[in-house]
């Protein structure tokens, strides 16, 4: 039996074939580690897991990567609020999401790299993707060129042109407001690394293609994530990867939102339910059958 999968940038349904006969690379983004997991969080890593499990049980030889996001604005935001270091918040919140997984039964990624572990990579990320003219420092940051790379916005089937300007809080020195920061420049008080254009932090979208590099090599399988993230972060890793020579990811599979009364499950909505306290009132074996329900 053929396994077969929605393939988001293909929008229809194709055969899997593998790269590698008899194995599977999968690259998922995981969580952003700034508050412990609600339900609606925790669903993309058990329905991969439902996938995962599934190519082992057809005889597959999986690698499953999912990362983890230990820095970025909410988590230095939540770290001031605290009055705590921001790898404080990143490991107990780290923490809370493997609990979750545990409980729920999924199984640990071949790899967890963490953002913070993997400055060199990005650095020759952006190093090579100046070099090739897709993107270019500006005020200690250093941002990507969306004009310059034909097909930005496949994924999502976008027009450029009709793209809101974002705010681009603190992003001074962009050629085009719709140019990406793949490096912010450092700020007073905020945790920074040093490159050769000053000392920073990694944006969003840099870490995951910088990783997906490292641990899966310039072409995989599957990359994964949810409907939430197909733009701008995986259109934007996407750029990143092919402006850097990389052919990425064959299949993008996305799994949906949970919903409550029709709107996304969100803190910031106060409609979530951290899985911590779900699993006092029901089975996780039955959580894990409701996440795992189409």
């Amino acid at each position: 039996m053929t396994i077969r999968l929605y393939d988001t940038s293909a929008r229809q349904i194709r055969d899997f074939a593998p790269l590698t006969p008899g194995c599977v690379s999968i690259y998922l983004c995981g969580a952003t580690v700034q508050a412990a997991p609600h339900i609606g969080h925790i669903r993309s890593g058990l329905n991969f897991d439902i996938m995962r499990r599934w190519f082992a049980y057809r005889g597959y030889d999986v690698t499953f990567v999912r990362n983890v996001t230990d820095i970025d604005d909410k988590i230095i935001k939540k770290a001031a609020e605290q009055n705590r270091p921001w790898w404080s918040i990143g490991y107990d919140n780290e923490r809370a999401f493997n609990d979750a997984y545990d409980a729920l039964g999924c199984l640990p990624p071949t790899y967890e790299p963490r953002a913070t572990g993997h400055i060199t990579e990005m650095v020759e990320m952006m190093r090579g993707l100046i070099e090739r003219g897709h993107a270019y420092e500006a005020d200690g940051s250093v941002y990507f060129d969306v004009r310059s790379l034909p097909g930005y916005l496949s994924l999502s089937n976008q027009d450029l042109d009709e793209l809101r300007q974002p705010a681009g809080e603190g992003e001074t020195g962009k050629r085009d407001p719709r140019d990406f920061a793949m490096w912010k420049a450092a700020r007073p008080g905020e945790p920074s690394w040093e490159t050769p254009w000053g000392r920073g932090r990694p944006g969003w979208h840099l870490e995951c293609s910088a990783m997906a590099h490292k641990y899966l090599g310039s072409e995989f399988d599957i990359h994964g994530g949810g409907i939430d993230l197909i733009f701008p972060h995986h259109e934007n890793e996407i750029a990143q990867a092919k402006g850097f020579g990389d052919a990425f990811a064959r299949y993008w599979v996305h799994n949906a939102w949970v919903t409550m009364s029709g709107e996304k499950m969100s803190k910031s909505l106060g409609n979530s339910v951290l899985v911590s306290e779900m699993v006092k009132a029901w089975r996780p074996v039955v959580l894990r059958y409701y996440l795992g329900t189409p």
